[in-house]
């Protein structure tokens, strides 16, 4: 089919051996209206078959990106165009395409789009080479092809489609990328804080840590207590605390002697619930561990193991004994938040009822033999002795030191 320029007093045909170029009118309605005012004809409305050459474009060729000038048509000449005028020679070519591309880079600069001169003339000189190489490599290619217009739609519809897909895949990639990232980081996270945290998962491996909380060598012997002990917890009610943190809790009160606020804070909880927790641990763990691991050995036993430094001194020997003192604090609700401390004196009577005092008793071997119940701290270490059982452990001729 041949077509003719829409544009009043121009007469190019596409005819064979042409090298002009002719475009249908866009199918996007606000270009194609930009298209219709450009042409100026009053009242006049384009159909299917209306073509437009590439002559009225800066750089030849109409360009599908809204910010290039040549996304419109804007070359329009007032003289009408000869049919006998003949197709210009490639010197004439490459002349009227440098002179439409610095047109289009000063159309450019006024529209705020071109870049600035002053502090990049070096760049600038050289981007304006390479953009009048590649405006000669377009033009060249244009003119050179002969393809009907709907070809040119479709690929350039294809191309464009072709970009959009390599985008999305592209994005996709970035946001897996992302999300690995984000997943590695939370899982050191979580390893961070485990490690920071007093849970059976940052105490299973490392016996440094139980041993300086607990007192106890390993995690396998904390696990041990806490096998013995669970049957018996079942009564304590606790919402925010697990059994193995009311045992913990409870260990650290003993080993290290913390303030309850300072429990509280370490395990998320009110100090009353601290102060709950720990009296009836140690009265649970007062009636299962006490007559499970402590016991009373036989003389034969204490003879055949005792030590080579009381062999010769004290053959005899059936037990040592100490006397010791824990202090407490009293609960929350009765007022007195700060901790009272017992301060003994010279024979070892406290001077303050907020202090158990315990009799410990240990075989020369290092095996404790007998723990007594607490009692209020003021009392004399005579009156706990004899009140607190131990003498009916004895047998006539036990020898029995006391750690002064």
């Amino acid at each position: 089919m041949v077509h003719t320029c829409v544009v009043t007093g121009c007469r190019n045909r596409r005819t064979p051996g042409t090298t002009l170029s002719f475009y249908r009118f866009p199918r996007d309605p606000e270009r194609k209206q930009r298209w219709i005012a450009a042409v100026n004809r009053e009242g006049w409305v384009p159909n299917d078959g209306s073509r437009l050459c590439s002559n009225h474009f800066i750089s030849g060729k109409q360009v599908k990106n809204p910010r290039s000038p040549d996304y419109v048509p804007s070359v329009f000449t007032s003289a009408p165009l000869s049919p006998e005028m003949k197709e210009p020679g490639a010197l004439e070519i490459l002349d009227k395409q440098e002179a439409r591309v610095e047109a289009a880079n000063a159309l450019l600069f006024l529209q705020g789009q071109g870049r600035s001169v002053v502090g990049e003339r070096g760049q600038g000189e050289q981007s304006e080479e390479r953009e009048q190489e590649a405006a000669v490599e377009e033009s060249a290619s244009s003119s050179l092809s002969t393809d009907e217009d709907d070809d040119d739609d479709d690929e350039s519809m294809s191309d464009c489609k072709k970009g959009k897909f390599a985008h999305t895949s592209d994005a996709a990639v970035n946001f897996d990328n992302v999300l690995k990232a984000l997943k590695k980081e939370n899982q050191t996270l979580r390893e961070s804080l485990d490690k920071m945290s007093l849970s059976e998962n940052s105490l299973r491996n490392d016996a440094e840590k139980v041993k300086f909380y607990t007192g106890l060598p390993n995690y396998f012997v904390l696990e041990t207590v806490m096998w013995l002990l669970a049957p018996h917890m079942d009564g304590m009610k606790t919402v925010k605390l697990s059994k193995f943190q009311q045992l913990l809790l409870t260990l650290m009160r003993l080993r290290l002697d913390l303030r309850n606020q300072d429990l509280a804070y370490r395990f998320g909880v009110k100090v009353g619930t601290v102060t709950r927790t720990v009296h009836q641990m140690v009265t649970i763990m007062s009636s299962t561990l006490v007559p499970t691991a402590v016991f009373w050995p036989s003389r034969a036993e204490l003879r055949k193991n005792l030590p080579a430094a009381l062999r010769s001194s004290h053959p005899d020997c059936a037990v040592i004994i100490d006397c010791f003192m824990v202090p407490f604090e009293e609960p929350v609700s009765r007022g007195n938040q700060q901790q009272q401390r017992m301060v003994p004196s010279a024979q070892g009577v406290g001077t303050s009822n907020n202090v158990l005092k315990y009799l410990i008793g240990v075989a020369p071997q290092g095996v404790v033999t007998f723990v007594s119940r607490g009692v209020l701290g003021n009392v004399s270490d005579k009156s706990l002795a004899e009140g607190c059982g131990f003498l009916c452990k004895l047998l006539p001729g036990d020898v029995v030191l006391a750690v002064s």
